[in-house]
């Protein structure tokens, strides 16, 4: 994408700022008015429907009438491994070209326009050229991907993972000191110390405890990470922690049955909640799981907890609920960003 902004620039088209990194937007002026180049990067898992690609592109045209140029010319260039989603989304828009990025390819439908102020040739000639050196890529080139892959892997993931298994590893040394002064407890938080709906999460009874949560927490964090951001998902675990101990201590008021627990469950379940919604946002496939896989596992994790003696199930369906509703949030906040930052 940043050689293919680089050649933009070349070309002498200016960027228009965006919030996604998913949609970009270049503009020039020409004798006949405004051009304008719309990116859609579709490899990353995006979905947007035909309706919200067609509002997209009025709100561009919008964006510069507002500004009073009259004449505004929008060329739509869609980036795609999978060109099929690519034409579907175009529908019957003469102005959208897909580009296969697996294939260094400009496609060109018959009902689409044949060339848009000389670019035809300018994208096959750069396509080619990425074609030629893709298949000369050099260890440099490859020890350049092994580093932006790194860069790619998902950091606040990993260090909740690390910081539940340090806790524990403290704990070992501690005693029941960090339990007792961190683990939830209804009668605890009615004399004040709240802060145990927070530190709750980050404690686990036994090997076997962290283990379970840190593997689900692992995978499934990373591609819920991935996908709503840092900042999203961080928010979204610990909401969905402190959705579980609320959803517990609702139910220790109700049944009068109070205890002392800890875990991360509350957090990993709302993780797996967030992927529930993101896999039926994307049409019920993700990262090669469907819809009904991930509600599946969600309901056999749930079962086992209901039919296993000393297992919060409150804290896990407080979770699961939590990280459904905060990932629907995050991701429609998203969305609005992407039409109302082009009004």
């Amino acid at each position: 994408m940043n050689r293919l902004e680089n050649l933009f620039f070349e070309q002498g088209y200016g960027k228009i700022p965006s919030n996604l990194p998913e949609f970009n937007f270049y503009c020039r002026r020409e004798v006949q008015g405004i051009t304008v180049l719309h990116v859609i990067d579709y490899r990353q898992g995006l979905y947007i429907s035909t309706d919200q690609y067609i509002h997209l592109k009025e709100q561009i045209e919008a964006f510069f009438r507002d500004r009073g140029e009259r004449e505004v010319h929008v060329m739509t260039l869609v980036l795609c491994d999978d060109t099929e989603k690519a034409r579907k989304l175009c529908g019957g828009d003469g102005f959208c070209w897909v580009i296969d990025s697996r294939e260094y390819r400009l496609l060109i439908h018959e009902t689409q326009a044949a060339d848009f102020y000389g670019w035809k040739d300018i994208l096959e000639e750069f396509l080619f050229s990425l074609a030629r050196e893709g298949a000369k890529e050099t260890g440099a080139d490859a020890e350049a991907k092994k580093k932006a892959d790194w860069r790619a892997l998902s950091w606040v993931n990993v260090a909740l993972v690390a910081v539940n298994v340090i806790i524990f590893l403290i704990c070992t040394f501690t005693g029941d000191l960090l339990y007792n002064k961190g683990a939830f407890s209804v009668t605890a938080l009615w004399q004040g110390e709240w802060y145990r709906l927070f530190t709750s999460m980050f404690l686990h009874w036994n090997v076997e405890h962290l283990f379970s949560n840190m593997i689900v927490l692992y995978y499934v964090g990373a591609i819920v990470e991935r996908k709503l951001g840092a900042v999203s998902y961080t928010a979204l675990y610990v909401l969905s922690g402190f959705a579980g101990n609320i959803f517990s201590m609702g139910y220790e008021l109700l049944t009068n049955a109070y205890g002392s627990s800890a875990g991360a469950s509350g957090a990993v379940f709302g993780v797996e909640g967030a992927l529930l919604f993101l896999v039926m946002a994307h049409r019920g496939k993700l990262e090669a799981m469907s819809a009904g896989r991930v509600a599946f596992a969600i309901a056999f994790s749930l079962y086992c907890g209901f039919t296993s003696p000393g297992v919060n199930n409150a804290a896990h369906v407080g979770g699961v609920l939590m990280g459904f509703a905060a990932a629907a949030v995050s991701v429609g906040c998203r969305k609005i960003k992407v039409f109302s930052d082009h009004r």
